[in-house]
């Protein structure tokens, strides 16, 4: 399950960047319990270390002149069959293309991701 764009992926998104401010519809998925490289704090949920990076991207989208528009728990699958899979739903606006590629490949976002890749167990993320 995929928790990183591939290089196709992100050429895509810098192919069809509009020009303009972008929304990024983000369905997150957490693992039971985070998982950290050196094994510490294991009876720490994946959707807690999640929440950890998502304060802290939070304060680098802010910076950029991006804001977050919509976070939820994902509560219940309405139309479709099957489970639903998310437990999460955000919608976080960047103010160009640019801008996201510039937090992702910042040092600061390099120093928070631990806690993203210790609580995600799969996202989907849609630029809109």
């Amino acid at each position: 399950m995929a928790i990183l764009p591939s290089d196709e992926q992100m050429a895509a998104l810098v192919k069809k960047d509009p020009g303009c401010p972008i929304k990024m519809l983000n369905l997150l998925k957490f693992k039971e319990f985070a998982e950290y490289p050196d094994g510490s704090e294991a009876d720490l949920s994946g959707k807690e270390a999640y929440l950890r990076y998502g304060a802290k991207v939070a304060e680098l989208v802010g910076n950029l002149g991006g804001k977050f528009l919509f976070g939820s728990d994902a509560n219940t699958l309405v139309i479709g069959e099957g489970e639903l899979q998310w437990d999460m739903v955000v919608i976080v606006q960047y103010p160009s293309v640019a801008a996201f590629i510039e937090m992702t490949d910042s040092s600061e976002y390099d120093e928070i991701h631990v806690h993203r890749d210790a609580g995600l167990a799969h996202q989907l993320l849609v630029q809109c």
